[in-house]
């Protein structure tokens, strides 16, 4: 995200009820929803450097 803004925060929406909030809710409340995500819902899919030239 650093590329795009310094200080980006993803929106990641784990659960159906999420999308909803996001796409119709209020700003405020929509925006509680930029958070990290815990770390018992993380999954590490590569480590090393990217072999794909970018």
């Amino acid at each position: 995200m650093g590329p795009i803004h310094p200080k980006a925060m993803p929106v990641l929406l784990t659960k159906p009820e999420e999308w909803a909030t996001w796409l119709k809710a209020p700003t405020a409340e929509a925006l509680k929803l930029q958070r990290p995500l815990p770390d018992e819902e993380r999954k590490e899919v590569a480590r090393g450097e990217r072999k794909d030239g970018i």
